[in-house]
């Protein structure tokens, strides 16, 4: 049985997504009521939708010294790394501990298929032109290869693809690398862009709702698809007041390829190891960033699995109405707003929805709310089953 484990302080983190770089984008999106939810502008070919796209990728390319690097994906984990000094302070980690002894967790799960898309669509003479030609490209690995190089890690790299629940997961292997002795501090990331591959394939699958998504709500239609780069910095607590990692969970359902256990077995299994690894209980859980991505059965199950097992009093809500559901990097996106709203006393409420599902407890938060929190859980439920349950803490708590 899982044990509860020493916390791990977030000495620094970041965000960037349709919201906007950094934290403070995304706290005055948050604060406004602004979504990041636009048309469709992504596609050449039409399709009708809503998309978290972030603005000013394709006049950005990448610095010389990557210039064969150069694409969305790497783009998007280059803007990202750069917020709220992000970059300087892992540095710092990375001088402190020794470039061997940090890891580097990536997770995401399109990597760079859109520079592969690309590459096929302007092949020359049957190869792929030469500035799509780099291998790094075409591999699930390529963000973290490039994002080794940009840090200078030296220390294990590791890429996570569990559809949905990957950037979410990063914390999880992070910790038990830290606690193995394998590393002193671990670097995790999680970035995914658009891609027709993505966006036509959820559609395929009839998940993919016309206008901005709508999570819990009783006429949910379906996902709005975003892109996202988040980061944040892992270290050994030394009693500082920064937020911590205090436990997780993770589970598998094996029940479906793209629908979740019924019942919700895996969540709350997920749920179950993440109580027994932060020590805590239902009722000491102050808000919940929901997985909530719209679509009708993940909705109804993550509903039931709330309502049954909170409180009243512990206020839940999901965020992917304000930046759309940033698959492989939605887990650290959606870890970085819990952060934000523990530390500034804000409960997001959830976008666009106005009548929830009759699933849902009194528990699901529609408008924000101040309110003081100490303890978070957040969660991210992928494909296949992949869940993970991550628990937050404020360092200033016992």
């Amino acid at each position: 049985m899982p044990r509860r484990i020493p916390a791990l302080d977030i000495t620094a983190f970041t965000a960037t997504s349709a919201l906007g770089r950094g934290c403070g984008a995304h706290l005055d999106a948050l604060r406004d009521g602004r979504s990041g939810l636009r048309g469709n502008d992504f596609t050449t070919t039409p399709l009708t939708c809503a998309i978290g796209r972030v603005a000013g990728l394709e006049e950005a390319p990448l610095p010389p010294a990557w210039a064969d690097r150069d694409c969305r994906n790497n783009r998007l984990a280059w803007f990202g790394v750069q917020g709220d000094g992000f970059l300087d302070a892992a540095r710092a980690a990375i001088e402190r501990h020794g470039a061997q002894r940090v890891a580097l967790v990536v997770g995401t799960s399109t990597a760079s298929i859109g520079a592969t898309e690309e590459a096929y669509t302007r092949l020359d003479g049957g190869r792929f032109p030469p500035a799509l030609a780099n291998p790094h490209l075409h591999t699930p690995h390529s963000p973290g290869l490039f994002l080794r190089e940009v840090f200078r890690t030296r220390g294990p790299c590791l890429t996570v693809a569990t559809a949905c629940s990957s950037s979410a997961k990063v914390f999880a292997k992070a910790e038990r690398l830290i606690r193995a002795g394998v590393a002193d501090a671990a670097i995790v990331a999680g970035v995914d862009t658009l891609c027709g591959s993505v966006l036509f394939g959820f559609n395929s699958l009839e998940l993919i709702a016309p206008a901005p998504c709508r999570p819990f709500d009783a006429a949910r239609q379906g996902i709005s698809i975003g892109e996202a780069a988040g980061f944040a910095l892992l270290e050994r607590s030394t009693g500082t007041t920064c937020p911590r990692l205090i436990g997780y969970g993770e589970s598998s359902d094996a029940w479906h390829m793209s629908t979740p256990h019924p019942q919700g077995a895996g969540a709350r299994r997920a749920l179950a190891d993440a109580f027994m690894r932060s020590g805590r209980e239902p009722a000491d859980i102050d808000y919940i960033n929901l997985h909530g991505t719209a679509t009708v059965k993940n909705d109804e199950v993550e509903a039931k699995v709330v309502a049954e097992l909170f409180p009243p009093h512990t206020r839940a809500s999901s965020t992917k109405g304000w930046t759309g559901h940033a698959l492989g990097a939605a887990g650290i996106l959606e870890a970085v707003i819990t952060l934000l709203a523990m530390q500034h006393g804000l409960v997001p409420g959830t976008l666009n929805t106005t009548h929830p599902d009759p699933a849902c407890g009194p528990q699901l938060a529609l408008r924000n709310e101040a309110r003081s929190i100490r303890t978070a859980f957040s969660h991210s439920f992928g494909f296949g089953g992949n869940n993970c349950i991550l628990a937050f803490g404020r360092g200033d708590d016992a």
